[in-house]
Formats: structure tokens, sequence, C-alpha cells
């Protein structure tokens, strides 16, 4: 019963994660390169004050969830989905990689932008968020995925037991 609560718990977490990254994506970011400078800037100061704080405790939070759930598959004997949910971490945690690295720097550069101060290459430094951002998103889908599958082939315990039997009866 633990195990079924931290795994939906962590499926939860990873799919608010990849909403907020999927969500951004999919209404705006791909069309950035279409905005004025001014609105690009508006907007980009929007979603940077929107988004900072609770992506900084929700990603880290999704991760522990998911640390927790590794660690009770592992004790339980939970190979398959052990794996299976170790990829969906490592995945999620490549898209908080990318965030720090990449997306995180450029926000604070944008957060002193102003429509008056615009640098010149502001397209250039747009479109590198753009694809990174494009990266972390389907990392987080990815990682969704392999969380649920995990869910999804975590035997049941007197299945096991079941198995178990029936295997030392033909061999016995």
């Amino acid at each position: 019963m633990k195990i079924r609560a931290a795994q939906g718990t962590t499926i939860v977490l990873f799919a608010l994660v990849m909403g907020v990254f999927w969500g951004t994506w999919f209404s705006l970011s791909r069309t950035m390169d279409r905005l004025s400078g001014e609105t690009f800037v508006a907007v980009g100061h929007q979603m940077i004050q929107n988004l900072g704080a609770p992506m900084a405790v929700l990603l880290p939070l999704a991760l522990l969830s998911a640390l927790v759930t590794l660690v009770l598959l592992r004790r339980a004997g939970q190979a398959t989905a052990f794996w299976w949910l170790l990829a969906g971490f490592l995945l999620m945690a490549a898209a908080l990689v990318v965030t720090l690295a990449v997306e995180v720097p450029i926000d604070n550069q944008i957060r002193d932008w102003t429509a008056a101060t615009l640098p010149a290459d502001w397209r250039s430094t747009q479109s590198r968020w753009e694809l990174f951002h494009t990266v972390r998103t389907f990392l987080s889908i990815a990682a969704v995925i392999a969380a649920t599958v995990s869910a999804a082939v975590l035997a049941r315990p007197a299945r096991r037991e079941e198995l178990t039997h029936a295997s030392r009866a033909a061999a016995g």
C-alpha cells in the first residue's frame, strides 16, 4: 500500500511539472518568435514571476518523491517497476539540469531587460531558450510515461506469491 501511494504521489508530481512545461510550450513558446520585443519582454517577465518560485519547489519535490518510491520499490524487490521509475527519475533530473544550466540563466537575463534595453541579439537568446524548453518539455513527458509504466508493471504481492509457489511446484 505504501508503494502504491508513493507511486501515485510521484506520478501526480511528475505530471504537474510536465503540465507546466507542456502548457507553456504548447500554448506560447512555440510562437514566441512572432512576438514583438516589447511583448516578448512583458510575457517573459510575467512567466518568470508566475512560475519561478512554484517550480523551484515542485520540481525538487517531484524528484524527492521519486527517490522515496525508488527506495520502497528496491526494498520490495520490484525490479521491473524500479528500473522504469529510475528511468523516469533520470529523465526528470535531466529536465532539472536543463532548467538550471540553460533556462534559469536566460531567465535571469530576461528579468533585467526592458523594451528600451532589449539587446540587439535578443532573438538568438529567445531561440536558445525555446530550444532547451522544448528539450525539457519532452524529457518531462518521457518521465511521466516511465513513472506510469512503473506503476503499471508493479507486481501484486499475491500474484508474485502464486508464481513463486507455481515455480516451486513445477521444479519439484
